[in-house]
């Protein structure tokens, strides 16, 4: 079982800038193999929770459950909106030095 994530950390993941947030655009970058964290809502919807684990096992992502509802998880990203997903991409390396 993963560390338990608080709200100080989901700031600062944002601050990094390779956070996503929403459920189509983490299922996309699942597909793609891009993700290395999953962080789901405490009340995220069934049908997404099981389409998101489904994603994440094909591509080795790590899943978190989070403690906070997606109301509050939506105050804690400064967005006016619910957040039900968000997703933490891989770093990239820049390999294409000329």
């Amino acid at each position: 079982m993963s560390k338990r994530i608080d709200a100080a950390e989901i700031k600062k993941m944002l601050k990094s800038g390779s956070m996503v947030i929403g459920t189509e655009r983490a299922i996309k970058n699942l597909k793609l193999g891009k993700v290395q964290k999953v962080l789901l809502s405490s009340n995220c919807a069934d049908k997404t929770a099981n389409d998101i684990n489904y994603y994440a096992g094909l591509g080795n992502a790590e899943l978190c459950k989070l403690d906070y509802p997606n109301d509050e998880l939506g105050v804690i990203c400064k967005k006016p909106f619910s957040i039900s997903v968000l997703a933490l991409l891989k770093q990239q390396n820049s390999t294409n030095v000329r």
